[in-house]
């Protein structure tokens, strides 16, 4: 009986993915502030970076390296190790899974350290992703390697601790415009990915998840949208890859085409986070664009990301309603669903920022602040290992029908120039600087 108790009482803590996030963010900014911990990610050089003629063996011998390295190592273990417990995820094998991907992660740091790269403004999240790419894809790599690989758990811990280096003020500033934003870009860009895949023929189903994809926010709405139809798991998993894989040249790319243009770090933030499918790759673009950039571009996604209820709750109603035709009928779709598909972390997130915003005392919100940002930086690299990994350039060597993959880089194409128009007009020629 006392075993069954102790069951029941651990089953109740397997809270699902998104809460964990929030909570597994928030036991490390308790730590932080509560502890006054002040030591960061591992770095190597210093600002500057390092170079050829750099004293290797004083950087690799350095107490506080090590250090940083074996305290980071710990604290981000246990946290992960939390967060997936409460996501209801098996532990096996992920502890060796986990040092392989910190391992990898320390390794893209050090890259990105190079003084050349530094000069370049090359962040480490770009190599991150190409050392996971090609790992992934060159090698086939044991299960307990790939154990670590927990993508959307990692993005989702550094997005809320990300709240805490965004204060309220800047949401407020940039929040209403980045949700008219999101309102504008959602139902255009839906409305046209859907009719253009129905035009190529491309059957209602594929049709309706490559809209979500493309229009709301990526993954999360490929598969929010595949649970609100009932969609075919070959069909999502097609369309996750597909955003995977394009996210990483617009990832890469429209940062520099937006300073090609000279487009002001505001505008390029709001256009990176209403046309980049995946909320990490839209943190990596708006580090690049700059702290800027970052900050509306995480602003104006989430202002996407609020919208994925809603929008999931709308195709469920209309897919009900286009099962009365069929030999299926319509089923109820209940109003709680909006509660269900929206994504708890971008509450972690806000929560973040109103601690930090009203509650801490202005020294210690900056002091915790930096421990914070460097800490939330590193889960991205995590993520962007295992994005990388994840991603498998042979599976779109399968596919039956090319359609939904034209039909996807077409949508992609008009979003991309659509959501630029929209933002420029919303946050250069109308917003208040």
């Amino acid at each position: 009986m006392t075993e069954n108790k102790k069951a029941g009482a651990l089953s109740k803590l397997k809270i699902g993915q998104d809460w964990a996030s929030v909570v597994a963010g928030f036991v490390l900014i308790l730590f932080v502030v509560i502890t006054g911990y002040a030591i960061g990610t591992p770095s190597f050089g210093g600002k500057a970076g390092w170079d050829a003629g750099h004293d290797f063996s004083g950087m690799f011998g350095a107490a506080s390296l090590w250090t940083s390295a074996l305290y980071t190592f710990f604290i981000f273990g246990i946290v992960a190790i939390m967060g997936i417990f409460m996501s209801g995820e098996t532990l096996k094998k992920y502890i060796t899974g986990f040092l392989s991907i910190f391992l990898l992660a320390i390794v893209a740091q050090f890259i990105s350290s190079y003084a050349g790269f530094k000069n370049l403004g090359l962040e480490t999240v770009l190599f991150s992703l190409v050392i996971g790419l090609l790992l992934g894809n060159v090698f086939r790599l044991p299960d307990w390697f790939r154990s670590g690989v927990q993508t959307e758990l990692y993005v989702k811990i550094g997005l809320v601790l990300l709240g805490a280096t965004i204060l309220f003020k800047d949401i407020l500033t940039a929040g209403s415009f980045g949700l008219i934003q999101a309102v504008i870009v959602v139902t255009v860009v839906w409305y046209f990915a859907f009719w253009l895949s129905k035009k190529m023929k491309v059957d209602d189903e594929f049709s309706t998840m490559l809209a979500s994809a493309v229009s709301i926010c990526g993954v999360s709405a490929a598969i929010a949208t595949a649970g609100a139809i009932n969609g075919d798991k070959k069909k999502l998993s097609f369309v996750i890859s597909l955003v995977l894989l394009i996210a990483i040249p617009m990832m890469i790319f429209l940062p520099i085409i937006a300073k090609w243009m000279g487009l002001s770090e505001i505008v390029t933030g709001a256009w990176l986070g209403g046309t980049i499918d995946t909320t990490g790759a839209v943190v990596a673009a708006g580090t690049i664009a700059g702290e800027t950039g970052l900050k509306y571009a995480t602003i104006v996604k989430f202002s996407q990301n609020v919208l994925l209820g809603l929008a999931a709750f709308a195709i469920s109603i209309f897919w009900a309603y286009r099962s009365r035709g069929s030999n299926e009928k319509g089923q109820h779709v209940p109003a709680r669903i909006i509660w269900d598909r929206f994504p708890k972390f971008v509450l972690g997130f806000i929560l973040a920022s109103v601690v930090f915003s009203f509650i801490l005392s202005p020294e210690t919100a900056k002091d915790s602040g930096k421990v914070i940002k460097s800490f939330s930086t590193f889960w991205f690299n995590l993520a962007f290992i295992s994005i990388g990994l994840e991603t498998r350039f042979a599976d779109f060597k399968h596919m039956e029908s090319k359609k939904p993959f034209y039909s996807f880089l077409i949508a992609q194409t008009f979003n991309i120039i659509f959501t630029l128009g929209v933002s420029y007009l919303l946050f250069q020629l109308i917003s208040p600087k």
